[in-house]
């Protein structure tokens, strides 16, 4: 079943186990705006609350991703941010779910940060990706000057984020950005498959596995086994532990139960 909602600025497309989000402001390049900010993170919320939806998609509706903030409705003093949640109602409080960015033509400013804060990201060949804040007079602060030069070489990094100048997918790629490069025009559906590929496997195991990725960066050698034991123990005790045990035994499919 399909349930569609539409809001001024943001198409929802719920398809279990699915939910699909396209910023739809084909005109300004996608540009975030806060009423499509408040669509994204109210979403993101029913992902999180929802035991039939596994995985999120984000992408831009007309050929592009997102140009990031509304230079003009910024200038008008709008902010496309959610209180506690930052840019685009997400770059500072992802989902405990997985999302992944389909990525055509332009990922600008907050559009590329949105990807760097999405967990997987396809792209098609012609997608180009840039932080030019400082040609605004402004800094990559929704995660870009902080993220990227986590995720690529920190000389690769600073060069974007002094000169302002964009990449192309297959230089994103070449990093280690995205997961997949497909034919423009391809990149939403690849990025459907690789959601439903993410969302056949026990939700728990895979929540756990996202969890202890993103928190782990900070912990040292030392510590990585003792502080991993909360979120991994969690994991190996639930019911759809054993169920996958169970189901390979018998040579079945499992079935989970996010519990």
């Amino acid at each position: 079943m399909t349930e569609a909602g539409q809001e001024s600025e943001l198409i929802v497309e719920i398809i279990p186990p699915l939910v699909i989000l396209k910023i739809n402001r084909p005109a300004a390049r996608n540009a975030m705006t806060k009423a499509a900010a408040e669509g994204i993170a109210s979403a993101l919320d029913k992902l999180d609350a929802s035991p039939r939806l596994a995985v999120a998609v984000i992408t831009g509706v007309g050929g592009n991703f997102c140009a990031g903030m509304d230079l003009k409705r910024f200038a008008a003093g709008e902010l496309p941010k959610v209180p506690g949640r930052g840019f685009a109602g997400f770059v500072e409080a992802p989902p405990r779910k997985p999302i992944i960015a389909a990525v055509e033509g332009w990922a600008l400013g907050g559009g590329f940060e949105l990807v760097l804060a999405c967990d997987l990201a396809v792209a098609g060949r012609g997608a180009q990706f840039g932080l030019p804040e400082v040609k605004r007079g402004l800094i990559a602060r929704a995660g870009g000057a902080v993220r990227l030069p986590r995720l690529i070489p920190r000389a690769a990094a600073l060069e974007m984020l002094m000169t302002g100048e964009p990449i192309s997918a297959e230089q994103a790629d070449r990093f280690g950005l995205l997961n997949r490069v497909v034919d423009d025009g391809q990149a939403l559906q690849a990025a459907v498959d690789l959601a439903r590929a993410v969302a056949a496997n026990a939700p728990l195991a895979v929540q756990g596995v996202k969890q202890l990725v993103r928190e782990s960066g900070s912990w040292t050698d030392e510590e990585i086994f003792s502080r991993q034991v909360p979120i991994t123990d969690v994991v190996f005790s639930s019911q759809d532990a054993e169920e996958g045990r169970k189901a390979f035994a018998e040579k079945r499919l499992p079935i989970w139960q996010g519990k």
